[in-house]
């Protein structure tokens, strides 16, 4: 059996497991900066690509991955396995590094990290301050969260991968530009995002550790978006969530389904908790009726042109 109370394969685990926040908070607080750790190093070693999209991670059949990063001319990738519970780093010269997932400070987890790649001939700087978090302890040097359950991290990547799935066919109704799914680690939330075309009024920026400009640039364009995250502060349990920059009139009050989800006045987006998509007789179609519901909010009261944005039905 493995940490995650299934088969090797895998065949007997639950695709919509149950994530509890209050169960999970302390893994969660301390891979949250984990990912920040590996997400800065994809930042450092990437070309910027509009709305922040060269800073992110993606899913894989274990993880998250960083994909492939470059150093000069050579090629190196970071991968979060949550079956084995270790961290890969890889270089394209076939060279492999393995660090432990286990309970470990955050400070320990950035200095082997850095040791293993300066021993690859990787040498990397990042910026140690953490985004978007209500504390602004230095990564380099927190030795604060050092929590790390096996079988919640599994599970918190097992919701990642349905969420990912659904994600990716609502994504495939829009030949509009839109972003990938993408895993943000500043706000530890997976998304996706449309856009309308047009510009958007200058966005506000105040975003928590972050700084203005990149909020600025990320919701430069009108955009419905919508996302996985795990929780916390008005929404203390694991929600979808979908939201539009700018914030069209009347979109609180917009019918939108299930009956479960609601506005949150508190984040100025819809929220439908995760337990009643995973508890539904089909998860699935639940999910994409919020999502499907809520972009038809936006974009109706957006006044997007949805002819000429939306993917038309077609037979085989």
């Amino acid at each position: 059996m493995t940490a995650s109370g299934s088969g090797r394969d895998g065949r007997h685990a639950d695709p919509w497991p149950s994530l509890p926040l209050e169960e999970w908070k302390d893994t969660y607080a301390t891979l949250h900066r984990w990912t920040q750790i590996v997400g800065k190093i994809r930042m450092a070693r990437s070309p910027w690509i509009n709305h922040s999209w060269h800073v992110t991670l993606y899913l894989t059949a274990r993880g998250l991955t960083t994909s492939p990063l470059w150093h000069g001319a050579r090629t190196f990738q970071i991968d979060f396995d949550f079956i084995d519970h270790r961290l890969l780093i890889q270089s394209g010269e076939g060279a492999v590094r393995t660090i432990a997932l286990r309970p470990r400070r955050v400070a320990d987890f950035y200095r082997e990290l850095f040791a293993t790649l300066r021993e690859l001939g990787l040498e990397v700087k990042i910026h140690p301050t953490p985004n978007e978090l209500e504390d602004a302890i230095p990564l380099d040097t927190d030795r604060e969260h050092a929590s790390y359950d096996a079988e919640y991290a599994n599970r918190f990547w097992r919701v990642l991968v349905q969420s990912d799935r659904i994600f990716t066919a609502f994504r495939g109704r829009f030949i509009g530009k839109c972003s990938p799914v993408h895993f943000f680690w500043g706000s530890c939330d997976l998304a996706v995002t449309r856009f309308s075309g047009r510009r958007a009024p200058q966005h506000p920026g105040g975003v928590r550790h972050l700084p203005d400009d990149v909020a600025r640039e990320a919701y430069s364009h009108e955009v419905s978006s919508c996302g996985f995250w795990p929780g916390g502060g008005p929404v203390p349990f694991p929600a979808y969530y979908s939201y539009a920059y700018p914030t069209p009139d009347g979109f609180g009050a917009a019918p939108v389904r299930p009956s479960a989800a609601f506005f949150s006045r508190d984040l100025g987006e819809f929220v439908l908790p995760y337990d009643e998509v995973r508890r539904a007789p089909s998860p699935d179609a639940v999910l994409l009726e919020f999502l499907q519901s809520t972009y038809e909010a936006a974009a109706e009261l957006g006044h997007w042109d949805r002819p000429a944005l939306e993917r038309q039905a077609t037979t085989a």
